[in-house]
C-alpha cells in the first residue's frame, strides 16, 4: 500500500512537473520590432528550440501610412550557422497578419529575415536554443507596464495612426503673430475710365469673385445724348476729318509726281493724314454705338467693383480691380523686443484661422521680402513682409496666424504638435515600448513653430513616439478594458 501511494505521489509530481514545463513553454514569447523604408514589422514568436515547431505571429504595416498589408506573398527565413529554414505564405492569415510555423534545425545565433516583394526586413541576433530549459533561462525580461496602454495593431490599422522618431534639428527663436493677406504687385490691376460718361454693364452677372479672361468686355461708357463729350459726335467728326485728310494726301501724291506741289506740302498733307487716321482708329477700336468698351487687361477674378450700372464717371476714375491671386504678400507686425532678430528671419509657418490648416514656407515657395527698420507714430510695431504662392485656399483681405522662424546654430529635439497631449497645463507623449504597448510620458516643452514643438526634457531622440492618433490611444487608456492580445491569432 505504501509502495502504491509512493508511486501515485511520484506520478502526480511528475505530471505536475510536466504540466508546469509545458505551461512555461507556452509562456515563453519573444517579440521583434523592425523597420525599413516600406514596412513596419512587429512579430511575436515562440522561443526557438531545436526540433520544435515555433509560431511567428507577424504584423506587417505599410509605411508611411501604417496601414495593414492586406495582400501579397511574404517569406520568412531563419538562418543559423549557415543553415536556412524557410516558409512562404501567399496571402495573410488575417488582414495584416502572417502566421508562420517554422522548425529550427540547429542551435546558435543567427538572423530572421522577412521578404515582401523586393523589400527585405532583417532581425539580427536571433537565438535558437538547444532545449526548453535553456530557453527559459534566457527568456526576455518582463516589460514594465506602469502607466502604459495596450493598443493593438488591429486597432491602429483602423484609424489615422503613425509613429516616428523625434527630430534633432536647428530650432531657433519663433515669433508668433498675425498677418494680413494682400495681393502681390503685378498680380493685381485697377481698370480706370478713359473718358467721361455713363457706365453700362456688359454682363449683369459681373460680380465680385467671378473669373474673367484677358480681353473680356466688362463695361461700356456711353456719352450718347450729352451736350459735351458726346462720343457719337466725336466719332462722326473724326471720321470726316480722316476721310478729308486721306483724300487731300492722295491728291498731293499725284501733284507731287508732276512737281506741282513741293515736298514740304506733301509731307504736311501726309502728317495730317496719319494724325487723323490715328484718332479715328482709336475711337473705332475703343468705342461702339453704345460707347467706349472697357475690357479686362489680364485673366483673374473680380476683386472689387467701384461703380454701379448707370452711374456717371469721369475720365481716370477707378472702375474695377482684377486680381490673379497667384502670388500673395503677408503683412505682419511684431513687437519692438524682436528688433535684434528681425534680420535673421528666414522662414515661417502659416496657419489659416478658418480651417486650422498649417502650411510650411517651403511648400508655398515663400520668401522674406522686407522687415521694418523704424516705427511710425501711429504704429509702434515693426512690419515684416513675406511673399507666398497661393497653393492653399488663402483669401485676400483675411488674416492668418504666422510663426516667424529665425536662423540658429543650436540643435533641439522636436516632435510634431499632433503627438502632444495637454492635461491641466502639463504635456505628455506616448512613447512606444512595442508597436502594441505605449508608455504615457510627461515631457517639458519649449517653443513651437505651429507644426513642431521643442522638447526640453523627458524624451530621447532614440525613443519612438505616437505622432498621429495619440488622443485615441489616450481614450483607450481611459477605458482600461483592452486585452494585450485581443484580435491576435495564436
Amino acid at each position: 500500500l505504501f509502495a502504491f501511494l509512493a508511486f501515485a505521489v511520484a506520478s502526480c509530481n511528475k505530471n505536475q512537473d510536466t504540466d508546469t514545463h509545458e505551461n512555461e513553454h507556452e509562456e515563453v514569447k519573444v517579440q521583434y520590432t523592425a523597420y525599413n523604408f516600406s514596412y513596419e514589422l512587429f512579430a511575436e514568436a515562440d522561443a526557438f528550440v531545436v526540433g520544435e515547431k515555433a509560431n511567428v505571429l507577424s504584423h506587417l504595416s505599410k509605411l508611411p501610412n501604417f496601414k495593414a498589408l492586406d495582400t501579397g506573398a511574404v517569406s520568412i527565413i531563419l538562418t543559423i550557422n549557415g543553415k536556412e529554414v524557410k516558409q512562404t505564405l501567399d496571402n495573410p492569415t488575417r488582414k495584416g497578419i502572417y502566421s508562420f510555423d517554422i522548425s529550427p534545425e540547429t542551435a546558435g545565433k543567427g538572423t530572421l529575415t522577412f521578404k515582401i516583394d523586393t523589400s527585405i526586413i532583417t532581425i539580427s541576433d536571433v537565438t535558437v536554443y538547444a532545449n526548453h530549459s535553456e530557453a527559459h533561462e534566457h527568456s526576455q525580461e518582463e516589460v514594465s507596464k506602469v502607466n502604459t496602454v495596450v493598443f493593438t495593431k488591429e486597432q491602429s490599422w483602423k484609424i489615422d495612426f503613425k509613429t516616428e522618431l523625434p527630430n534633432k534639428e536647428p530650432f531657433g527663436q519663433v515669433i508668433k503673430t498675425v498677418a494680413k493677406i494682400q495681393s502681390s504687385t503685378g498680380n493685381e490691376t485697377v481698370i480706370s475710365a478713359k473718358t467721361s460718361g455713363v457706365i453700362v454693364f456688359s454682363n449683369f452677372n459681373l460680380l465680385e469673385g467671378n473669373n474673367v479672361t484677358s480681353g473680356q468686355k466688362l463695361f461700356a461708357i456711353s456719352s450718347s445724348g450729352m451736350s459735351e463729350n458726346n462720343i457719337t459726335v466725336k466719332l462722326a467728326e473724326a471720321k470726316s476729318n480722316f476721310e478729308n485728310a486721306e483724300a487731300d494726301y492722295n491728291r498731293h501724291i499725284e501733284l507731287a509726281k508732276d512737281k506741282i506741289v513741293s515736298e514740304k506740302e506733301l509731307q504736311t498733307a501726309k502728317n495730317l493724314y496719319q494724325n487723323t487716321k490715328a484718332v479715328y482708329e482709336n475711337l473705332i477700336n475703343n468705342f461702339s454705338a453704345t460707347g467706349q468698351s472697357i475690357t479686362s487687361s489680364m485673366s483673374g477674378f473680380v476683386k472689387q467693383i467701384f461703380v454701379s450700372n448707370g452711374q456717371y464717371v469721369e475720365a481716370g476714375q477707378a472702375l474695377i480691380t482684377i486680381s490673379q491671386n497667384q502670388t500673395l504678400v503677408l503683412n505682419a507686425f511684431v513687437q519692438q523686443q524682436y528688433i535684434s532678430v528681425l534680420s535673421s528671419i528666414n522662414s515661417a509657418n502659416i496657419k489659416t484661422l478658418y480651417d486650422n490648416k498649417t502650411y510650411t514656407f517651403e511648400e508655398l515657395n515663400g520668401k522674406v521680402l522686407s522687415y521694418g527698420k523704424s516705427a511710425s507714430e501711429d504704429n509702434y510695431l515693426l512690419p515684416v513682409n513675406l511673399q507666398i504662392d497661393n497653393k492653399g485656399s488663402f483669401v485676400q483681405g483675411t488674416f492668418v496666424e504666422i510663426y516667424l522662424k529665425t536662423l540658429t546654430n543650436s540643435q533641439a529635439v522636436t516632435v510634431p504638435n499632433t503627438s502632444l497631449l495637454e492635461e491641466q497645463g502639463n504635456y505628455f507623449v506616448f512613447v512606444q515600448i512595442t508597436p502594441e504597448l505605449f508608455e504615457k510620458r510627461e515631457i517639458k516643452i519649449g517653443v513651437s513653430d505651429g507644426i513642431k514643438t521643442e522638447i526640453t526634457s523627458g524624451l530621447l531622440q532614440t525613443e519612438r513616439i505616437i505622432s498621429k492618433g495619440a488622443m485615441l490611444v489616450k481614450l483607450a487608456q481611459s477605458s482600461g478594458a483592452l486585452d494585450a492580445h485581443s484580435g491576435h491569432v495564436h
